[in-house]
């Protein structure tokens, strides 16, 4: 374990301290999950407002259990807002929100939220870059609510196995020991999914994951994403619609803040509205 350094005045850097929530420490999913209807997110007439504008317009969005859902559409459609109100950081003025039959999201916390097993991937990777690869999925494992408990504890063979499987999954396993710091853009974003993986969520959001990739990084991106789902569903937020292609089985495209149009990427990219509001072709 690499030893932490403390500042002139004896206190923990700012990234550990202990009574900081980061994004991406969430607990373990909630066993109250429901998915006897085969659908583990129901949005049902979603509308929000902020200062007269429509950012969500009667939006309504089912996800399946195991599903890989691309979401696509023009800056302003509401892709962001939308995910704002999954994870409870947005109150809707109107519609439901739910996590399979039982959970209603609109009664929950954005903590209470990701306990119940929803992981929420923002654009920029974050993650501890004084600490290697490893630490950084320790840290993250479910079970701890605190940064000093988990260095404090020695880790058991089950939750090493947890570890090591994690690192084989987002190509990292080679570079276990090397502070995160020192990884490449696309291996940030890797390592952040595995931090994510790391609490077991049933749904992952992610967004715009390719954003600054190689194109190397990006078909291995496409690879991870891909073979998450089934375990658990994966939402993709992203505008490379190259990368949406490589991956899409069902994509959703929004415009002023509800659905235009859903279907296979064939049916997406031969929809009329669909070529004159979005992909231009």
């Amino acid at each position: 374990m690499t030893s932490i350094e403390l500042t002139s005045t004896g206190m923990a850097p700012d990234w550990l301290k202990r009574d900081q929530v980061f994004e991406f420490l969430k607990p373990a999913a909630s066993s109250r999950l429901d998915l006897s209807h085969n659908c583990i997110l129901y949005l049902e007439d979603l509308s929000v407002s902020f200062d007269g504008f429509k950012a969500i317009n009667n939006l309504n969005l089912y996800i399946e259990p195991g599903e890989l859902r691309c979401i696509i559409g023009p800056n302003g459609a509401g892709k962001t807002t939308m995910m704002d109100i999954i994870t409870g950081k947005t109150q809707p003025d109107s519609g439901q929100a739910w996590f399979g039959q039982k959970i209603d999201l609109l009664k929950l916390s954005e903590a209470e939220i990701a306990e119940a097993g929803i992981g929420r991937k923002f654009q920029k990777p974050t993650v501890f870059e004084q600490l290697s690869v490893f630490e950084n999925l320790e840290l993250s494992m479910s079970g701890s609510k605190g940064v000093w408990p988990t260095f404090r504890a020695s880790i058991n063979s089950e939750q090493h196995d947890r570890i090591d499987e994690t690192l084989q999954m987002i190509g990292l396993k080679a570079l276990y020991t090397r502070p995160a710091g020192v990884l490449s853009h696309g291996q940030k974003q890797w390592l952040e999914i595995g931090m994510l993986l790391m609490q077991n969520p049933k749904l992952l959001l992610v967004d715009e994951p390719v954003a600054g990739m190689t194109h190397q990084e990006m078909d291995r991106t496409g690879e991870l994403l891909t073979s998450l789902a089934g375990e658990r569903s994966v939402v993709v937020v992203e505008h490379d619609m190259d990368f949406v292609r490589s991956i899409a089985r069902t994509v959703t495209v929004l415009h002023q803040g509800s659905v235009l149009a859903e279907g296979t990427m064939d049916q997406v990219q031969n929809n009329s509205k669909v070529i004159e509001v979005y992909l231009g072709e």
